[in-house]
């Protein structure tokens, strides 16, 4: 629900998903776009992508847990070939048929139906804390990858994500790193970290943060935490406010790290 003059409307996930994404649906498990009150979590997952194109260019890139299938057609646009790949075969049907320029395919990310060495570039964004083997997938990453490929990770920053626990509030994840843990994990596996940095609210964001008593995402988990699925019921200066963010409202640096919501990696195959 949200209001419009003064009124509360329905607003549910089926009228405003576009086309092809409402088959899927938006249960936390996956970020979709064209939804007005899951923008603030698609926007910040499409600045990570934005931050993290020019690894791409030119490049053969398998995005590695492709959900809905934007941050794959955002990669077509740049690298020289996108494999999409997901486990969920309702997602991959969709990808195909929404994102034609990425090759789509369904498989399981536990082994990957791919040869060795023969990619540029493998993203995996805000997939890795969903895995239950995240050691054995990097394994897999690091097979595929040729010397010198790159192994692009986004995933939520324990520390802020699910403060002062160890066991996920989500509960589509499996396991959630701190920006420590991320990088040890990447060495262990193999890897050497080029760059690690963590996405922050911009200026505008925080502007909402001070709207909304300190935090719009409580703000934010406070209307659906109280609702059915689908049922929420949003106040409209809330859900204005929420869909009018964007990916350049988030900022993404290497400091303070610890503070930062999202964690980004660099990571090289030597």
């Amino acid at each position: 629900m949200y209001e419009t003059d003064g009124k509360r409307v329905s607003a549910t996930v089926s009228d405003e998903i576009a086309g092809e994404a409402a088959c899927l649906a938006a249960s936390g498990e996956r970020t979709v776009p064209g939804v007005r009150h899951e923008n603030y979590w698609y926007r910040r997952h499409e600045a990570a992508y934005h931050a993290l194109l020019p690894y791409c260019a030119d490049a053969v890139v398998l995005e590695a847990g492709c959900g809905e299938g934007y941050g794959a057609g955002l990669l077509t646009e740049h690298a020289a070939q996108v494999i999409a790949l997901d486990y969920d075969g309702a997602a991959i049907g969709h990808v195909a048929r929404s994102y034609p320029t990425a090759h789509a395919l369904h498989a399981n990310l536990a082994v990957l139906p791919l040869i060795d060495a023969g990619l540029d570039v493998v993203a995996n964004l805000q997939v890795l804390e969903h895995l239950w083997d995240q050691y054995g997938f990097l394994a897999e990453c690091r097979r595929v990858l040729r010397p010198g490929g790159r192994l692009l990770v986004t995933t939520p920053n324990r520390l802020t994500f699910t403060p002062g626990s160890d066991t996920p509030l989500n509960p589509y994840h499996t396991r959630e790193l701190s920006p420590s843990e991320l990088d040890e994990m990447l060495r262990e596996a193999g890897f050497a970290v080029h760059w690690l940095a963590g996405l922050h609210h911009g200026a505008g964001v925080r502007a909402l943060d001070e709207r909304y008593g300190g935090s719009v995402i409580d703000a934010q988990l406070d209307v659906v935490m109280g609702s059915l699925p689908g049922q929420a019921s949003w106040p409209g200066s809330l859900l204005a406010d929420v869909a009018a963010i964007r990916a350049d409202d988030f900022d993404i640096h290497d400091r303070n790290l610890d503070a930062s919501l999202d964690l980004l990696a660099v990571a090289v195959r030597p």
